[in-house]
């Protein structure tokens, strides 16, 4: 038996549909205006940078429609990150060009859907293999972040600042570098995942 719908109920399945698009659409409209325009992305990206590094620092950010695109080519080494606006506070990070390789494939992987020990394994078993080129150098990061509510889009103002370090050294030890594996005091440089691809020297000064 073919069931058959009056009109009344399909005027209302059609207003229904219509509604729901009408709430994609606009909620898509209100995630594309929370994206700060491309002057004041490029502005507080390069914060995390040294300042000898930020005026011709590469910047990556969101277009308009909230895609990934690179906002400013760089001619120092330098690549910088701007804030994700959809993400909670607001986290800005810089980075030398050699771990590039390095943090696309992550950027890809975490495209895809897996999460970070899932990452982690592949870009192990990746870099183990010469798939992944990893520095043949220490390469620093620097992560700048602060709460959001002290980021002013409209002025492209970011209050109370945080500034931690990284340098990526993958493969070393801690025989190897002679650093612990676990900081004994504020602001004491220490190894994290020490022997493997990711190894790296965290820096975390005390928070005032």
């Amino acid at each position: 038996m073919i069931n058959y719908l009056y009109p009344e109920t399909v005027a209302m399945i059609m207003k229904k549909i219509f509604l729901s698009l009408f709430v994609v659409c606009l909620l898509g409209k209100v995630n594309a205006q929370q994206i700060p325009d491309k002057s004041t992305q490029i502005k507080t990206a390069v914060l995390a940078a040294p300042d000898e590094f930020r005026k011709d620092a590469k910047v990556y950010g969101y277009d308009s429609s909230g895609d990934w695109a690179v906002l400013r080519e760089g001619s120092n080494g330098m690549i910088c990150i701007a804030d994700d606006p959809n993400s909670d506070g607001f986290s800005v990070s810089c980075y030398h060009e050699a771990l590039e390789p390095f943090m696309e494939r992550g950027r890809e992987l975490k495209k895809e859907g897996k999460n970070f020990k899932q990452i982690f394994d592949i870009r192990e078993e990746e870099a183990k293999s010469g798939k992944l080129e990893m520095p043949s150098a220490p390469s620093s990061l620097y992560v700048l972040s602060a709460e959001k509510s002290d980021f002013d889009a409209s002025k492209g103002k970011v209050d109370n600042t945080y500034l931690r370090y990284v340098v990526y050294i993958p493969w070393a030890t801690q025989e190897s570098t002679g650093l612990a594996l676990k900081p004994d005091v504020p602001g004491m440089p220490w190894i994290m995942n020490p022997g493997t691809h990711r190894a790296h020297i965290m820096i975390s000064p005390p928070k005032d």
